[in-house]
């Protein structure tokens, strides 16, 4: 596995950068990476890396370009958690959806791609990766504890890859009258949509060195993840 920084052309105008992750055994797929707000910092270069390791061409695109250009912020430092939630306040989602699909065409064109690309987000991402889920060339997307998915429910009919939401089930930024929501727009959805719950862990259970991690938990969803990929994205039906 090796990785690089690559710089993307935005369908509006504009240049921005993405953290590449090549595999050294590509099994064919792609993973573009969404974001928390925290921008392309050390976790989520790391997770690209997984997924490169287990043989997925991973891109991780820089969503807060258009505010502040390589923005790396550290999840523990309150200041830089302030930082992070203006970010996130001042960020046009529609238009981070079409620069996550210039990263996904990227990706598409690589030698040994077979196009089929996954989206998997973080928080803000796991909201992306929802939104992303109703666009053409998105075979999978996976949401890990997306906020605000809630607020966007109505357009839940539109989605058109397989979805697997990850949801904790004591996430202060999803309560659970969210919570119900979600399961409740997404039930008449089965073909397509899976919602897991993981009793007993709050937001961010997934991120690896937060004083939030839930190894347990974390693994599970990751393993969950991983088996949708290989079955849809690897190795499509």
């Amino acid at each position: 596995m090796n990785s690089s920084t690559v710089t993307l052309t935005a369908r509006d105008g504009g240049t921005f950068t993405a953290f590449l992750a090549m595999p050294a055994r590509p099994n064919g797929g792609s993973v573009v990476v969404l974001q928390e707000i925290f921008g392309i910092n050390a976790n989520i270069r790391s997770i690209a890396e997984r997924f490169a390791e287990v043989g997925y061409y991973a891109i991780a695109p820089d969503l807060f370009w258009r505010q502040e250009p390589g923005v790396e912020l550290d999840p523990g430092n309150p200041a830089h958690y302030e930082t992070a939630m203006q970010l996130m306040k001042g960020m046009d989602q529609q238009r981070a959806v079409q620069d996550s699909l210039v990263a996904a065409e990227h990706v598409r064109a690589l030698p040994g791609s077979n196009g089929r690309i996954a989206a998997v987000g973080y928080c803000l991402g796991g909201k992306l990766a929802y939104l992303l889920a109703m666009q053409s060339g998105i075979a999978a997307a996976v949401s890990y504890y997306g906020v605000m998915i809630q607020n966007a429910l109505e357009a839940a009919p539109a989605i058109r890859a397989r979805l697997l939401l990850h949801i904790a089930q004591d996430d202060h930024l999803c309560p659970p009258e969210a919570q119900d929501a979600i399961r409740t727009a997404m039930a008449p959805l089965a073909d397509r949509v899976e919602v897991i719950t993981y009793p007993g862990v709050g937001h961010a259970f997934a991120r690896r060195g937060g004083q939030t991690f839930r190894g347990d938990a974390a693994e599970h969803a990751d393993s969950l993840t991983l088996a949708l990929l290989t079955k849809v994205v690897a190795n499509p039906e």
